[in-house]
């Protein structure tokens, strides 16, 4: 019976030298694989995939472009993925990004894709966040709850789920949208000619579709002392 307490824990390599899995390695009751996990930094339970960023990370990223990829990777993941921000606002001092940039990132990344956005104050807690959801996790299977927005399965059921999630963008128009571009990337990356050319869209649908998706470039140069509303 002991060993249906145990949570298992898959970390991915590139994050063996982080904090995080130093203070998983002081909870008890906890199993930890190294590996190299193709989606996330963390499986527990093999039902639940966490990506990790600090709030340095998030900033580059955004900079980079590799922030909305990522969130569509966890969107396709069979698991119930969340993205973990660990950090406070002071962490952003030195990166001088703008409040309104990293705003609109999140927006996109939690409203748009529907990615979960959890919040930790450092690596201990990020851990303990962990461990914490896979308990309840567990608490919720015993009690035989049902889960709410259970996510669709198939992958192009999980594309069309997240096209819903666009302004404007019901199911006959995701649809649409899948025949002409065949994948979310070419879809998000469409222009706005694109776009309006599809049945049923048109240039007010078309221009609310790039407002959604497009991240706000970096600015630099802010007096702003407190950088997030966290």
């Amino acid at each position: 019976m002991q060993s249906q307490q145990i949570i298992s824990v898959q970390v991915d390599d590139r994050e063996s030298r982080s904090a995080v899995l130093d203070a998983l390695k002081e909870q008890d009751g906890v199993q930890i694989e190294v590996v190299r996990l193709s989606v996330g930094d963390y499986l527990i339970d093999d039902l639940f995939l966490f990506e990790r960023k600090t709030l340095i990370d998030l900033t580059g990223s955004i900079k980079d472009g590799r922030l909305f990829s990522q969130g569509l990777r966890l969107v396709g993941s069979p698991q119930r993925s969340a993205l973990i921000l660990e950090g406070t606002s002071k962490d952003l001092a030195g990166s001088r990004m703008r409040r309104e940039a990293i705003q609109g990132a999140l927006v996109s990344l939690t409203l748009f894709l529907g990615v979960p956005l959890l919040r930790a104050m450092d690596p201990a807690e990020t851990a303990r966040l962990m461990l914490f959801a896979a308990r309840q996790g567990r608490q919720f299977a015993a009690d035989a709850r049902p889960r709410k927005g259970r996510r669709p399965r198939g992958k192009a059921r999980v594309q069309h789920h997240i096209l819903q999630g666009l302004p404007g963008i019901g199911p006959a128009r995701a649809r649409r949208l899948l025949d002409r571009f065949g994948s979310i990337e070419a879809v998000m990356t469409a222009d706005l000619d694109e776009l309006a050319g599809i049945q049923g869209i048109g240039p007010a649908t078309a221009e609310m579709i790039r407002w959604a998706v497009q991240e706000p470039p970096a600015s630099f140069g802010s007096d702003e002392d407190d950088w997030l509303p966290f």
